[in-house]
């Protein structure tokens, strides 16, 4: 009887040094012991929501880029059209050959400014617009995949406008509307992009926060419950020592008896 009541306060002892152990780290699985199964599911689920959110923040880089992008594509746009409105200008029989000269000038103003800006557009120190990014894969999931996003190639050999000159016999403007319409179509895929990384974000922010919950609810400790535990441990502890001095008193009783 005595040896199973020391086995028991020693087992309420450790029980106790557990649910210490709980309440001050905050969680109900510190060590391999305490749960092997709920740990390994608990560290998998940790790995899960390290990926996915670092996928979060993948595609809100490569967001980023595509703003860069976007931003100077609205000027290559703008300076395409106005390429066009001077091209309908020199089409105009009234217009002599150093008019058109001089619309020619201002012409090839705007086929620098499409070339600076194809050529210095960057992000992260890589151009985004002259074809060497090619495509750009997002790691946006938590296993490293996710979308590829073929960058596009605005140089003015791309857009076929390199010798597009007025002052020749032959220009037409049909040219023009080809690179618009390139750059255009190319706008709106980039576009597209941007919105299909804004809904895998809003995905993985919710899959990441579901996961955080599960895994809390497997290894974190539910303190009113550590708490109320703990409480009856103490009590069974206490209980259980004042038991072993009853026995160890009514024995010593009983020897007194023998040799009184």
């Amino acid at each position: 009887m005595r040896i199973s009541s020391i086995s028991y306060l020693s087992n309420n002892n450790r029980n106790m040094q557990r649910t210490y152990r709980s309440l001050s780290s905050g969680k109900r699985i510190n060590t391999a012991a305490d749960n092997a199964t709920g740990l390994a599911i608990a560290n998998k689920l940790k790995n899960r929501v390290g990926g996915t959110n670092v996928g979060v923040s993948n595609a809100q880089t490569s967001q980023n880029m595509l703003n860069v992008a976007d931003g100077a594509i609205g000027s290559v746009t703008d300076s395409l059209q106005r390429i066009r409105e001077l091209s309908i200008q020199a089409s105009n029989g009234l217009y002599s050959s150093s008019d058109r000269g001089a619309i020619q000038a201002e012409i090839d103003q705007l086929k620098e400014s499409i070339g600076g800006i194809t050529a210095q557009t960057k992000f992260n120190e890589m151009n985004v617009l002259d074809g060497s990014m090619g495509s750009s894969h997002v790691a946006s999931n938590a296993d490293g995949s996710g979308m590829n996003i073929d960058m596009p190639q605005f140089s003015l050999e791309a857009l076929g406008i390199a010798n597009y000159d007025v002052t020749s016999g032959n220009f037409d403007v049909a040219d023009i509307d080809k690179a618009l319409e390139k750059v255009s179509a190319k706008r709106s895929y980039l576009g597209a992009a941007y919105n299909g990384l804004d809904h895998n974000i809003a995905y993985n922010k919710y899959a990441a926060y579901n996961m955080t919950a599960a895994q809390s609810r497997i290894e974190d400790t539910n303190y009113a419950q550590g708490s109320m535990d703990l409480k009856k441990q103490q009590v069974l502890n206490t209980y259980s020592i004042m038991m072993q001095r009853k026995l160890i008193n009514n024995a010593d009783g009983q020897v007194r008896q023998m040799f009184g």
